[in-house]
């Protein structure tokens, strides 16, 4: 059986989410989450957390349907601490590295190779 991985770079205001089979860094866009509040483009910190919560539970949901076995993060460090919070304990087990760095404005090529680098 290949093992899946998902990558999930985020800041706090958006978080998309990729997989790729086993060990390699074949990047297939799967989700693409955007915290979208009314009131303009400033974000509280509320927001941000309301955001991390959205974001943990897409990827709960993920492995309690066996979507993956394996994750990685490259999350803006403020944000991945949120994340990581509000994560269970089942599913901190399954990271495998955490790279604290916002890379979510790039595009999956660039992630790709920025993800080689770690």
């Amino acid at each position: 059986m290949v093992v899946t991985t998902w990558v999930v770079v985020a800041d706090g205001s958006r978080a998309r989410i990729f997989e790729t089979p086993g060990l390699k860094l074949d990047l297939r866009e799967i989700q693409d989450l955007v915290n979208v509040v009314a009131g303009g483009p400033a974000l509280s910190e509320k927001d941000r957390e309301k955001f991390a919560e959205t974001v943990a539970n897409c990827v709960e949901q993920g492995r309690l349907h066996h979507r993956y076995q394996r994750l990685r993060f490259a999350v803006e460090p403020k944000f991945l601490g949120m994340l990581r919070a509000r994560l269970s304990r089942e599913t901190r087990e399954m990271i495998v590295e955490e790279i604290n760095e916002d890379l979510s404005a790039l595009d999956a090529r660039e992630i790709q190779a920025h993800l080689r680098r770690h």
